[in-house]
């Protein structure tokens, strides 16, 4: 429809074949643009008061800011003005001499100006001077000094006025502006997928054979917008990515390129849908910027696409082909697209819809443990486990006893012959200590515990040291309790999964051994037999 706008305007009606059915497609508001297609921008600057004397100050870039037609008009009033001026200067110079009449004047007479006598003659020779043409019937003498310093003054105005005029002409002339007109752009910018991701692409191409050097290209996403706070921005400003990060956006344009903008949660057009943008009002500016290689000025070219002109589910027409030892491109297909399949939601509705349908958990869900039995034989099992990392531990602390000092050492020392009496039951004469029950029943871990609750430390003869151990029979309401004091006798309840369990005296096994007390090696070699014996 976007097409058929352009080819036959906004105002148009679509007739259906039968005569008594007419339908009216409905004529949509021409929207203004901020950018026109060919570039310019559609801004008038108004009520400047006295700002106005700034566009003075800068003569030279006002001047060539001015239309062509201003700029000649300018330029041949500025020549004719000062043509006129000193000639009429000249002129007065000989009225005041007295050269106008050389009737009363004899012979030995000599004039300021030679053949100078009326206006017509002080203007030839004003353009003759300026323009060093000297046809050497009209020249000045030196019996007039007021002449002399006009001609200096003539020579000085006639260079600055040259200067700045021509110097503004040629300014003017080589502008790169017209180069600009060789850079093309798509008529239509285009949202399809591309290599799986969503993007919104329009084409650019040169087309001339001269090179842009250093071409780069940006995009503006012009929207008006209202802040969270309520301030209404008219016209926002926001940039496009089109490959900043990895390069893209430096252009080798030897022929027809397609820009693209990934559409992603950093896209402003991350919500924006089929069905949305018809109803959406925004404004797409193209900037290409690069330098003419055979001028060395910087050119830029502009462009916009509005939301009427962005195809929905479209591609452009392929353009190169493959001569016979070239390339060829068709300009002819350069505007052209086709349809394809494209999925007509927004890229936020495709990851909300993805979301909602992933089978897995999102991570940082705890899960609740099994109820009923399970639950129970696995806090058993973690329990019996602590115990065993409990001896882990200590085994840990026995090899780290290498390197400490020899006061600590013999400190340790100490308490693992009190750990020791506790697993044996048995006391040294001269101990203080004393083990009353019979902790062989005990189970190892709590062994442990019970030797890990004695302090490792202590001074001779500063504090009385005493270890009781006491079992009592496991019962409903009763639990296994450890005195232990160190001047004074402190209590800890065990938990119940430290409780001691029963187990069945160990069965020692007697390995028989030969009458000589080695072993059998009868089947050892003759060698081997006469070494043990000599052992």
């Amino acid at each position: 429809m976007s097409a058929i706008r352009r080819k036959f305007g906004e105002d148009y009606e679509v007739v259906n074949t039968k005569r008594d059915m007419t339908v009216s497609a409905p004529v949509k508001r021409k929207r203004q643009r901020f950018v026109e297609k060919n570039g310019r921008c559609n801004v008038q600057h108004g009520n400047l008061g006295g700002e106005t004397s700034r566009y003075i100050s800068d003569l030279f870039t006002t001047l060539v800011d001015l239309k062509w037609r201003w700029n000649l008009l300018i330029f041949i009033l500025t020549y004719t003005v000062a043509w006129l001026v000193m000639a009429s200067m000249w002129w007065i110079i000989a009225y005041i001499r007295g050269d106008i009449k050389p009737q009363g004047h004899d012979s030995s007479y000599t004039p300021c100006v030679a053949n100078v006598y009326n206006f017509p003659s002080a203007f030839l020779f004003f353009i003759e001077t300026e323009a060093t043409i000297g046809y050497g019937y009209r020249y000045i003498t030196e019996k007039c000094p007021e002449g002399i310093l006009l001609f200096l003054f003539q020579s000085l105005l006639g260079s600055i006025v040259d200067a700045f005029l021509i110097g503004c002409m040629f300014i003017k002339m080589s502008q790169p502006k017209k180069r600009a007109e060789t850079l093309m752009f798509s008529q239509d910018a285009v949202i399809s997928q591309r290599d799986g991701k969503l993007c919104l692409m329009f084409r650019v191409g040169n087309l001339r054979n001269s090179h842009m050097v250093s071409a780069q290209i940006r995009c503006k996403l012009i929207k008006s917008r209202q802040t969270p706070e309520g301030e209404f921005l008219p016209l926002d400003q926001c940039e496009l990515d089109v490959g900043f990060g990895t390069g893209a956006d430096q252009l080798f344009l030897v022929s027809p390129l397609t820009i693209c903008h990934e559409i992603n949660p950093k896209s402003p057009f991350f919500d924006l849908s089929q069905r949305s943008l018809m109803n959406e009002e925004f404004e797409i500016v193209v900037i290409l910027e690069g330098i003419v290689e055979t001028t060395g000025m910087t050119c830029q070219a502009r462009t916009s696409y509005t939301e009427d002109e962005v195809l929905w589910g479209h591609r452009f027409l392929p353009v190169m082909s493959l001569e016979e030892g070239f390339f060829r491109v068709d300009y002819s297909q350069f505007h052209n697209t086709f349809e394809v399949n494209t999925p007509r939601y927004s890229i936020k509705e495709h990851e909300e819809k993805n979301s909602l349908t992933s089978p897995n958990p999102p991570p940082g869900v705890p899960t609740s443990p099994p109820l009923g039995n399970g639950g129970q034989s696995r806090g058993r099992r973690e329990r019996m486990l602590s115990v065993d990392f409990a001896d882990h531990g200590e085994a840990t602390q026995e090899q780290a006893m290498g390197r400490l000092p020899s006061k600590l050492q013999h400190m340790s020392s100490y308490k693992e012959d009190l750990r020791t009496r506790v697993k044996t039951g048995g006391a040294q004469p001269g101990d203080k200590a004393s083990c009353r029950g019979d902790q062989g029943s005990l189970p190892l871990g709590v062994q442990r515990l019970v030797s890990s609750s004695i302090p490792g430390g202590f001074g001779q003869g500063k504090v009385e040291e005493k270890l009781q151990l006491k079992v009592l029979d496991g019962g409903p309401g009763t639990g296994d309790t450890l005195t232990h004091s160190v001047g004074e006798k402190e209590k800890w309840r065990l938990p119940p999964a430290l409780s001691p369990i029963p187990a069945p005296n160990p069965t020692p096994v007697q390995i028989p051994l030969p009458k000589g007390g080695g072993w059998p090696d009868d089947n050892l070699p003759d060698k081997l037999r006469r070494m043990n014996a000599d052992r």
